[in-house]
């Protein structure tokens, strides 16, 4: 008779096990539900690409962008809709670039480059001189001034086809296009030359970020991509004939800074007004094509994530945030004026979700949390299988939630298939018909899912040490 309470408890504890799950299930499928019958992210994406297009920072598409996306959170009739200022940088591309490969005077070879983002132009007739080929920043040193002085530096190394991962291809060799043209500049190179960041040979130039660090105005040298086309046929013209030389113009500038704004819009929590979840995409691009998967894409699913939650019948009890970031391009001075502002505040972020790898199909997540709330992510994994999710990894969240980090909260960025993403990042042909509706409205919905478990559960808080 005394062992009756204890398995009674069990049952108990048993049976609410199996309702929790039931209930996650039928809440994850009204949510995925809800995106497939009623998304509304793909429509949102059709008018920011096709209606405003690249939404450079500080131009005037990146501000038509920033009063529609709050014009449609306004729409959703949510609790609290509000414009962030944040000063960001004003760099503008000018007419278009031009270059050539010269074998011989008068005889030559046209291929596409594109102007890196911060990169001073050349002199108005432009930049001729002979190319030196390297396959990375480590080479300068060796080669030394004598061989570099007076040339131009041709950075060749390409991303590693190798590796399944295109993100960890990227982050080996993206170095070069954003330290190349100070690290050149040291050994007297008079403009620097990029290969395209990007795993598939064509005749698309990515442009991307790139800083001088310490060098000063005067000493800036310019620097351009060449398409992956292009780069293979420039390092073969080289090793056929070394003495080749090779013109490019550009025309950029940077100007002052501009204001500019994040856009916001919360659903109050019901229990936990004070603990705030946010998730979000970056709303500015670079401006060659329309910004569709970089980062339109993540902006449309993060507004979505708030409706899907209203339209499946969920009410937070949480603070839940959508943060239209500005800038994460060429400064991410918009993650670092909300975190700024935040902290400022005081106010009490313990989950944050960001949605920067483009509109392809749903994997999963990757998570910047302690080891406790990656257990419980793990426990959950059964809940998204259903859905073809199946990748959870940590390490690594967004860039723009990264300055929120402390040692408590959870970050989690989401990782669509990235097998294609390379193939459009910063190059024109970014554009919204590269985007699939369905694939983008699985994201949109596997966002909210992640959003609604960390929401009902919540965090596991790291333990108290008695002393």
């Amino acid at each position: 008779m005394k062992r009756l309470p204890h398995i009674t408890l069990i049952l108990l504890l048993i049976t609410g096990t199996l309702f929790s799950q039931e209930k996650d299930e039928a809440q994850i499928k009204a949510i995925y539900e809800a995106a497939l019958t009623q998304g509304k992210s793909y429509d949102w994406l059709n008018h920011l690409s096709n209606q405003i297009g690249g939404r450079l920072s500080g131009s005037v598409e990146a501000e038509l962008a920033v009063q529609y996306t709050k014009n449609q959170l306004d729409s959703l009739g949510l609790d609290r809709v509000w414009l962030q200022p944040v000063m960001v940088p004003k760099w503008v591309r000018g007419t278009p670039e031009f270059a050539y490969i010269e074998n011989k005077p008068g005889i030559t070879n046209n291929v596409p480059i594109t102007a890196l983002g911060g990169s001073v132009a050349t002199p108005l007739g432009g930049i001729k001189a002979e190319v030196i080929e390297v396959q990375g920043i480590e080479e300068l040193q060796a080669l030394g001034k004598e061989k570099i002085a007076g040339k131009i530096v041709f950075f060749n190394r390409p991303m590693n086809p190798a590796l399944i991962s295109t993100f960890q291809a990227y982050s080996g060799c993206v170095d070069q296009r954003y330290s190349g043209a100070s690290e050149a500049g040291k050994y007297g190179a008079l403009g620097v030359i990029v290969r395209s960041m990007n795993l598939r040979l064509d005749d698309y130039p990515h442009t991307g970020s790139m800083g001088y660090g310490e060098t000063a105005v005067e000493d800036r040298i310019p620097a351009a991509a060449i398409s992956t086309n292009g780069a293979e046929l420039l390092s073969t013209t080289l090793k056929l004939n070394p003495d080749i030389k090779f013109f490019f113009k550009q025309n950029c500038r940077q100007l002052e800074d501009v204001q500019s704004y994040n856009v916001i819009g919360e659903i109050r929590g019901s229990t936990y007004p004070n603990e705030i979840m946010i998730v979000g995409g970056h709303l500015d691009s670079w401006d060659l094509g329309d910004g569709s998967h970089d980062d339109g894409a993540g902006c449309v699913q993060s507004m979505d994530v708030l409706r899907l939650l209203k339209v499946a019948g969920y009410q937070p009890k949480r603070t839940i945030r959508v943060v239209l970031f500005m800038n994460e391009e060429n400064g991410l001075r918009g993650g670092n004026k909300y975190a700024e502002i935040a902290k400022s505040k005081k106010e009490n972020h313990v989950f944050a979700l960001e949605s920067d790898a483009g509109g392809f199909t749903p994997r999963g997540f990757s998570f910047d949390c302690s080891d406790a709330n990656f257990e419980r992510v793990e426990s959950w994994k059964k809940l998204f299988e259903p859905y073809l999710i199946h990748m959870f990894v940590k390490g690594g969240s967004g860039a723009d939630i990264g300055p929120l980090k402390n040692d408590t909260m959870v970050l989690a960025g989401l990782r669509p298939d990235s097998q294609r993403y390379f193939d459009h990042h910063h190059a024109e042909n970014d554009t919204f018909e590269h985007v699939n509706k369905r694939e983008l409205e699985l994201g949109a919905a596997t966002m909210a899912s992640l959003v609604y478990l960390f929401d009902t559960y919540g965090i596991v808080q790291p333990k108290k040490i008695k002393g």
